[in-house]
């Protein structure tokens, strides 16, 4: 089923001892999709992951720490953390945040301690419910070794597209993307009139529409999306998107080549460290 919304799966905490942060996951072959929800004054400890992370806010504000840079960030500015850098994202005090949150699937979601080593396996956000409760920290035991969190040396993380998520419309199509190691990130205003050419996708692609609507295929299904829809395309898959509103915002990430070869090419050992479950939804 290539059409999806947030509402339609169970929300969870993903690192409970660390996090307040809950949220629905959508899992693809190569990437994580979810919609993260942290309540005002609340948020997630300074950690880090194996894997690359996004971050794109639909609401409130963010306290946030990539490394050692921390700025205040709204809707409309976009957030990269490579993998393995240390970072904490917290609601903050005046609001609730809710943002897009995406991640490779090299690791599970569950996050580590800053100071905590890679373990030889990792939890499965199942696993990491069942043993902690939010907040509690302490009752868990880091992983004895060197950690693995970068904090220095980090490029500059954090890129303003647009000033708020209602800003006056663009007068032609108009595209930000930026490209991480193992996940792509864009940002799409698109007019009335210009459609997207039919076209095989050479990576595996999510689309969360912010506003406006969309004729969107994915395989051969077709569906009239809108604020909220998510579409799902697999690699090696016929998509194609058309406005049907005068104006459209919406976000698309998709994994790399070198993403999709170092999944593809996982030993078995690699990929029961990582709990990697290559079925998507």
């Amino acid at each position: 089923m290539p059409f999806h919304r947030f509402e339609d799966f169970e929300s969870q905490y993903l690192t409970p001892h660390l996090s307040t942060g809950k949220a629905p996951v959508i899992e693809g072959r190569y990437l994580y999709f979810c919609l993260l929800h942290k309540n005002a004054g609340t948020g997630s400890e300074l950690h880090y992951h194996p894997n690359e992370l996004l971050i794109f806010p639909l609401r409130g504000k963010i306290n946030a720490i990539v490394g050692k840079d921390r700025r205040i960030v709204s809707p409309g500015t976009f957030v990269h953390a490579p993998a393995y850098a240390r970072h904490s994202m917290k609601a903050t005090e005046d609001g609730h945040c809710q943002y897009l949150y995406i991640k490779d699937k090299t690791w599970t979601v569950v996050g580590l301690a800053e100071n905590e080593a890679v373990p030889e396996k990792a939890m499965t956000v199942e696993e990491v419910n069942r043993r902690y409760r939010v907040g509690e920290r302490d009752k868990h035991k880091s992983v004895i070794g060197k950690s693995q969190a970068i904090v220095e040396g980090l490029n500059v993380c954090f890129y303003p597209i647009i000033e708020s998520l209602d800003a006056p419309r663009r007068s032609a199509r108009h595209v930000n993307w930026i490209e991480g190691e193992r996940l792509a990130f864009g940002f799409y205003e698109v007019p009335a009139g210009y459609d997207e050419p039919e076209a095989t996708s050479q990576r595996e692609m999510f689309i969360y529409v912010l506003s406006g609507k969309l004729q969107a295929r994915s395989g051969d299904q077709t569906k009239l999306v809108r604020s909220g829809d998510i579409v799902h395309v697999l690699r090696d898959s016929a998509y194609r998107l058309q406005v049907q509103s005068p104006y459209a915002r919406y976000i698309l990430v998709c994994s790399t080549p070198y993403l999709e070869n170092r999944i593809d090419n996982m030993t078995p050992e690699e990929a029961e460290q990582a709990r990697l479950q290559v079925k998507p939804n």
